[in-house]
């Protein structure tokens, strides 16, 4: 069997305990939970009225207000976060083999907000015709990485299922 290196070029974080890798690490090695009241929706009449949501991120730093009006939440956190790899690798993409490098992550759900909108459109309008659930769309839009692009949907098994998706492309 012939062993094929693998290389980690960067990294990109966008989590509740911070916006970036730096943020995210300093906060876990100093125990700070990442868990506070809700605030992405009216959670009053919801017996858990806390959640660990992402905070303070400025989306617009990062991804074009109209483009950004178009994704999902758990699209444009992605797409940050690849965009953070991206930057943390010192890669130039006009000098690399764009067909050599990839993305791969691990999706829970994804798309839930889009899919609850969605779901309540279809029930007034069902002649429109069947739902889909796109998860792909996080990485999909991250157009400069062309190999192995997408994301691994497999819910708690996510992150394990996208790192055994990333052996199996080397």
């Amino acid at each position: 069997m012939e062993l094929k290196r693998v290389v980690v070029t960067g990294l990109g974080a966008v989590t509740p305990l911070g916006n970036n890798v730096e943020e995210t690490w300093k906060n876990l090695l100093n125990g700070v939970s990442g868990a506070a009241p809700i605030t992405l929706f009216d959670a009053s009449s919801f017996k858990t009225q806390f959640a660990c949501e992402v905070k303070d991120l400025k989306v617009n730093d990062y991804i074009d207000r109209k483009e950004a009006r178009k994704m999902d939440r758990y699209a444009q956190l992605a797409i940050i976060a690849a965009m953070q790899a991206m930057q943390d690798s010192g890669l130039n993409l006009d000098e690399e083999d764009k067909n050599r490098i990839g993305v791969i992550y691990g999706v829970g759900i994804g798309g839930i907000k889009t899919f609850e909108e969605e779901v309540g459109y279809w029930a007034t309008h069902q002649e429109n015709g069947p739902l889909a659930s796109m998860p792909s769309r996080g990485t999909g839009c991250t157009r400069d990485a062309r190999a192995t692009p997408g994301p691994s949907p497999s819910s708690c098994a996510a992150s394990s299922t996208a790192v055994g998706a990333l052996c199996c492309a080397v």
